[in-house]
């Protein structure tokens, strides 16, 4: 299975009445609204919501969100012009994102900047990456010791940001920075899904505790980054990478981008990929550990594709099960569990009035745990994914890496590390939570095992 084979359900039939004012969610407080129940419980207050109506009005603090439920309607949000990257998750972001990187940017800037970030993740480029990317899956599996506690979160971390150093940034110097990434991530991404939530605005800036651990994190996440750029310059080096491409980018005008955005594509190269990247393997991880059935098809798969050497790059493509295991990961906990847009114009969505400037929320989570959508919707069950069941997926019920041109530019590259870092762990482990070990559901910006501490128990 690819994460874009699903198929779509017949198209419905356009709307002709007149246009509606969506419902208003109940259980709001005064001066918080929803804010209150989305920081409380943030998972099953999104998932219920689909029993209020395809589009759903929320209150957070003194604006008014809407909320949308269903597969069709995110789709039709994602592909439609009438709505922009923005609302409570990107100025939230913006501390750590800035307005001028890709992730945040908008227009002929953003399609300027996928221009030039693109020909890294074209699928005829991403087998350059491929011993890299088996380096770091085999140098994960020799670290880990028999018998010993791995952290998951600091291990899953620590190979994320690594590939994506090396393949990209060609950087050969992220063992320590990826621990300082991982801690000042897991505080700013805290810190953000709270000011998203409960929109307090000045109270934010007042010099208490987690304020200041806040602002401290979020400035070593920058320092980090002036770093990067300021040895690539001091090398005087200009390898075949992605980081060359940016400093050597030029803007609408044929001019040399700016430094500040530099900075923010750096950031949004190293930061959001890494954290995504980083939440999956966590949960994959967890899999294995509590399916150690599909743990078993996935080492039975591998041997049978490789004769019994290392898994490769190679043999991605070969390994179904193993792929179909990455993906209904995603489904059941998905690293980006919600997303947010802006709309730009009076419009309308399912038949529902949206006026200009309104913000628009809606939960990958939900709607990929939609009992409409999946059957046994709840259940680990990689199979769904065989080409004979995934007919029955609605299109857009299964969108990890997003539709249209808000695309992750390197689905292929995450699907592909993803892919063989599951082999290569399988293969040689098999996994036993420990003591002390968490892994129910953190949830902040990503979504993340609390604490994770798993023994691997060689195969």
């Amino acid at each position: 299975m690819t994460v874009e084979s699903v198929r779509p359900r017949a198209p419905q039939q356009q709307q002709t009445s007149p246009l509606r004012e969506p419902p208003l969610a109940g259980g709001g407080v005064p001066l918080l609204g929803h804010g209150w129940r989305l920081a409380r419980d943030p998972l099953a207050f999104m998932t219920r919501l689909r029993d209020h109506g395809d589009v759903v009005r929320l209150r957070l603090g003194p604006k008014t969100v809407y909320a949308v439920t269903t597969p069709a309607l995110t789709g039709a949000l994602a592909l439609s012009p009438d709505y922009k990257i923005d609302g409570p998750l990107w100025e939230s972001l913006e501390g750590l994102l800035g307005k001028e990187g890709v992730a945040t940017a908008n227009g002929p800037r953003h399609r300027r900047q996928r221009r030039t970030i693109q020909p890294a993740f074209r699928l005829d480029a991403i087998p350059a990456y491929g011993p890299i990317m088996e380096e770091e899956a085999h140098a994960l599996t020799t670290r880990w010791q028999p018998g010993r506690t791995v952290d998951c979160t600091s291990e899953s971390f620590r190979v994320a940001v690594r590939i994506a150093a090396r393949c990209l940034l060609r950087g050969e110097y992220m063992d320590e920075r990826a621990e300082r990434l991982c801690l000042a991530l897991a505080t700013v991404f805290r810190g953000m899904y709270q000011r998203m939530v409960i929109p307090l605005g000045p109270l934010y800036r007042l010099p208490l505790p987690a304020n200041r651990e806040f602002n401290r994190a979020l400035a070593d996440l920058h320092l980090l980054v002036d770093e990067i750029v300021a040895e690539r310059r001091a090398s005087g080096q200009k390898p075949d990478d992605l980081l060359t491409a940016l400093l050597e980018a030029k803007d609408e005008n044929g001019e040399p981008i700016g430094e500040q955005e530099i900075h923010d594509q750096v950031v949004a190269i190293l930061t959001p990929g890494s954290e995504t990247v980083a939440s999956t393997i966590m949960w994959l991880l967890q899999v294995l550990a509590e399916h150690p059935e599909h743990a078993d098809r996935i080492r039975d798969e591998v041997e049978s594709v490789t004769g019994g050497r290392p898994v490769a790059f190679a043999d991605v493509r070969k390994l179904t099960h193993t792929n179909n295991v990455v993906v209904e990961a995603m489904r059941l906990r998905p690293a980006v569990w919600i997303l947010t847009r802006r709309a730009v114009t009076d419009t309308e969505l399912g038949g529902y009035r949206i006026p200009a400037g309104a913000d628009i929320i809606y939960s990958p989570y939900a709607i990929q745990r939609d009992p409409r959508s999946y059957a046994d919707n709840l259940e680990f069950d990689p199979d769904r994914w065989l080409p004979e069941r995934v007919k029955d997926v609605p299109k857009y019920a299964m969108s990890p890496f997003s539709v249209g041109n808000r695309k992750c530019p390197s689905d292929h590259f995450s699907m592909a590390q993803l892919t063989l870092i599951t082999a290569a762990v399988a293969t040689k482990y098999r996994f036993e939570q420990v003591p002390g070990s968490n892994d129910a559901t953190r949830v902040g910006i990503t979504l993340r095992p609390h604490k994770l501490l798993l023994t691997p128990v060689p195969r």
